[in-house]
């Protein structure tokens, strides 16, 4: 390359798992080279230090064949992905960045390995400020850019969809990448009545916007070791797929629907499968929002994610001296300050959101909600409708379950003390409820319409959210989607709480009676995620309030320790 401009080029190594990539890009976001090599392990699974062993093989001769591209001298910055990732492949990587910094004598500088995703992402489609889903072999989270941050919205609660699907292709035989060989035995699948796979029921475990994938992977390999003759392997891929990926579009309709963002973006390696983009692109069409994914080389681990991230970070002020390029296996993505995005261009790129159509009141992630008239009261009439992502045997199972759950729920919390909109009646042909109309905002609009430091009428109606909760926690009750869209406030004369404004709590379909403390950890974990996903800067307050009402729980300290273990447990890359 004879350089004709000072543009500032970036090279950038990745190496966290079994890919090993070099890419090189220039500041205006042209890239000038990028290629991959994958390390294919056997049927065991990847070997850390096999997969290390790799790297520093493979770097080698990716770093001859782009130098024969892009001259080194050009070469401006070295950008390596410090993690999070395997300890044997980031140590090779960081080696190599050092050694490639030094020789070169330029700056270095060590990124995030999950934004490189999402800034690729950005680079190579018409995305401006999206909700991400981030789906790998050692990541499945929803991201989202809220202050100076991208903060994780939604994630998996024990593996990553990438390792569910290796961890079933090596069970059954199948060669890695598990998700290739799923996706191709699951297109054989045939129901002999219906134009499409035969479908197994499988569990199907959403807790908010984060979901939980172990209890699914174990009930498909116990299916898959199944000799009753009554299906097939390809039946099982097919259900195996279908479920997980409905699952993954489920949270990322519910991260939307909170959010309110006007774009979903899909990347990593899991981005290239056809069926979750299908998903993807039908449940967008109907929420009225764009669909965006990466071209195929830009999807998995890749050099030039890691390049461009970098130059985003250096020309932003960000410099790493080599005594600070040590690894770091569990980076996440929300540990790292975003100084490159303009927060006053995103103020205004965030002024686009989904559309409602004019018949709704409210459209949320899987019910239409509309104002009717029910024996001359107004009402509101909540309708679970048909999701054209999910295959019709599981939408219809959900749609019929949650309906019947949440009436139940909604009349039990009432028997608490706690205030739910009267239910008037069920309809269970059309999955709807028609109750009572509360005239007032979601506690998410409360709080950014009314918050001030230290207001004590924001005090005390926090505190009776964390009562709320204790309530429902101290007779076994797990709301399972505890969002600050899901606590309505109505300031009125009524009847459930002496002041005035009343706090009402919405949204029982996920919910379940069980005494495992982790549930109520978890339901905690929810609520604080959606907190900070929303009101960050006043997240400390906030919460703070919240566990004050919490105290009445009856296992205060036990759950809050719960909570702390839950998060240390480092399951949330």
């Amino acid at each position: 390359m004879n350089r004709k401009s000072k543009k500032l080029i970036c090279l950038g190594l990745e190496g966290t798992a079994e890919k090993t990539g070099v890419g090189i890009v220039t500041e205006d976001g042209e890239v000038l080279y990028n290629n991959t090599i994958i390390y294919k392990p056997p049927l065991q699974g990847i070997n850390p230090r096999e997969a290390a062993d790799h790297h520093a093989e493979t770097f080698i001769k990716l770093l001859k064949d782009a130098f024969n591209n892009v001259n080194p001298k050009d070469i401006d910055l070295v950008a390596f992905s410090q993690g999070p990732g395997l300890g044997p492949s980031l140590r090779v990587t960081a080696t190599a960045g050092r050694a490639l910094a030094l020789s070169l004598n330029k700056p270095i500088i060590g990124v995030n390995h999950c934004l490189g995703h999402v800034e690729i992402g950005k680079l190579t489609t018409p995305a401006k400020d999206p909700l991400t889903l981030y789906v790998s072999g050692g990541n499945t989270q929803i991201l989202a850019y809220v202050g100076n941050k991208y903060r994780v919205i939604g994630e998996t609660h024990d593996i990553a969809i990438g390792n569910c699907l290796d961890q079933f292709a090596r069970s059954c035989g199948l060669p890695h990448p598990g998700g290739v060989y799923i996706e191709q035995m699951a297109k054989k699948s045939k129901d002999n009545l219906e134009n499409r796979g035969n479908y197994l029921k499988l569990p199907y475990t959403i807790k908010g916007m984060d979901l939980s994938l172990s209890g699914l992977l174990t009930a498909a390999i116990k299916k898959s070791k199944d000799t009753s003759g009554n299906h097939t392997l390809e039946d099982v891929c097919y259900s195996l797929q279908e479920t997980a990926f409905a699952m993954l579009t489920e949270i990322t309709e519910r991260a939307l629907a909170h959010t309110n963002k006007s774009e979903v973006m899909l990347v990593g390696g899991v981005a290239a499968n056809d069926r979750l983009k299908e998903m993807l692109q039908k449940m967008c069409n109907e929420q009225n929002v764009d669909f965006y994914v990466p071209e195929k080389q830009y999807c998995g681990d890749n050099g030039a994610m890691i390049g461009w991230l970098g130059i985003l970070q250096y020309k932003n002020g960000k410099r790493t001296d080599l005594a600070d390029t040590k690894i770091m296996p569990n980076y996440r993505a929300d540990m790292v300050g975003v100084n490159w995005i303009n927060n006053e261009d995103n103020i205004k790129i965030n002024e686009a959101q989904r559309l409602i159509p004019e018949n709704l009141i409210g459209k949320g992630a899987e019910a239409d909600i509309e104002i009717i008239d029910y024996l001359g009261n107004k009402s509101i009439k909540k309708t679970r409708i048909v999701k054209g992502y999910r295959v019709n045997e599981l939408d219809i199972l959900i749609r019929q379950r949650r309906t019947v759950k949440e009436a139940r729920f909604l009349n039990n919390v009432k028997n608490l003390g706690i205030c739910t909109p009267t239910v008037y009646d069920v309809n269970k042909d059309e999955n709807s409820i028609i109750m009572e109309f509360i005239d007032g905002v979601s506690l998410k609009d409360y709080i950014l319409s009314n918050y001030s430091p230290n207001n004590p009428n924001l005090k005390n109606l926090l505190i009776r959210v964390g009562e709320s909760i204790a309530k429902m926690h101290n007779e076994n009750i797990i709301h399972n989607d505890l969002t600050t869209s899901n606590f309505m406030v109505s300031q009125d004369n009524g009847l459930c709480n002496e002041s005035n404004i009343k706090l009402y709590v919405l949204d029982f379909g996920l919910a379940k009676y069980t005494d495992v403390f982790e549930d109520r950890a978890i339901d905690l974990i929810v609520l604080k995620k959606a907190l900070i996903s929303t009101h960050y800067k006043q997240f400390d307050e906030i919460w703070n309030n919240i566990l004050e009402g919490y105290k009445i729980s009856k296992d205060y300290d036990k759950t809050l320790k719960m909570i702390d273990k839950v998060e240390k447990k480092g399951r949330y890359l």
